[in-house]
């Protein structure tokens, strides 16, 4: 990583937005090996502008977004919210992420204050090596990554994550840091359902597919801790329309269940390649 306080490289920086108005922030990040933004970074932005109308007894447990176009990596993002509802035991909040184009991202977030109630976990950490096991394929300097290979299960993707950067105790970076990493193994269980798939040794720059998230939703379970290594596995049921669904799980090496993801991705043919 670069010297720290840089956006680009930082993802504590990244995510310190800055206020212009009443209920707007402006964030910036880094160009992406492919272009544009990142859908994951838009996401944990626009999660820290709702967070930032909140009173901090409420904590985030779901969000729902949709990309409605893609970023520009040149231009910052404004993030407008919407204070929806101010509740008792729930908050929500719509932010709209703008750009020079119009609107890049819609997303509703929703707050509770934590209940005393029973807790009941049913979903297991699949067997999976341990990150120190395997391989780091981590295309970002902004977390750490380890991909456990499933190439037997169709539809699958399997991987450690870890994000760099001090982020304490703040529940609301940490959510965030989970909210910027989920966008990642989603594609992979999609391409991995393609009959036409490539194979792993295919170079990057003759990748087959094109692929865009449409749209993502986050469960938050329970508090995480974002510099540990937690494991996400996801599904990919069926292709449909060049659409595929996937639903994943999110597990500390403990195996506590933490968070829920599902993303519907757009793979088509690169015709470029």
């Amino acid at each position: 990583m670069s010297a720290m306080g840089d956006p680009t490289t930082d993802f504590v920086a990244m995510l310190d937005l800055e206020p212009h108005g009443p209920d707007v922030w402006v964030g910036t990040g880094p160009r992406y090996p492919w272009g544009g933004l990142y859908g994951g970074q838009i996401v944990a932005q626009a999660l820290r502008a709702a967070a930032a109308t909140v009173e901090p007894q409420f904590r985030v447990h779901s969000l729902h977004a949709y990309f409605i176009r893609r970023g520009d990596h040149t231009e910052p993002v404004r993030y407008e919210v919407d204070r929806v509802r101010n509740g008792r035991s729930f908050v929500t909040r719509t932010v709209t992420a703008r750009q020079a184009t119009g609107a890049i991202l819609s997303v509703s977030v929703s707050f509770q204050v934590d209940e005393e109630a029973p807790e009941v976990q049913i979903a297991e950490l699949p067997d999976a090596p341990r990150p120190s096991e395997l391989h780091q394929d981590s295309w970002s300097s902004m977390f750490e990554r380890a991909s456990v290979p499933v190439e037997e299960l169709a539809g699958r993707s399997r991987g450690w994550m870890r994000i760099n950067g001090d982020l304490g105790d703040d529940p609301v970076l940490n959510a965030c840091a989970l909210a910027y990493m989920s966008d990642d193994y989603p594609t992979d269980a999609v391409v991995a359902l393609r009959p036409d798939r490539p194979g792993p040794d295919s170079p990057p720059d003759q990748h087959p597919f094109m692929a865009f998230s449409l749209d993502h939703a986050i469960w938050f379970h329970r508090p995480i801790r974002a510099t540990e290594w937690h494991l996400t596995a996801m599904i990919c049921h069926g292709l449909i329309s060049s659409r595929g669904l996937t639903v994943g799980h999110v597990f500390t090496e403990d195996g506590v269940h933490v968070a829920t993801v599902s993303q519907e991705v757009l793979l088509r043919r690169n015709r470029n390649v």
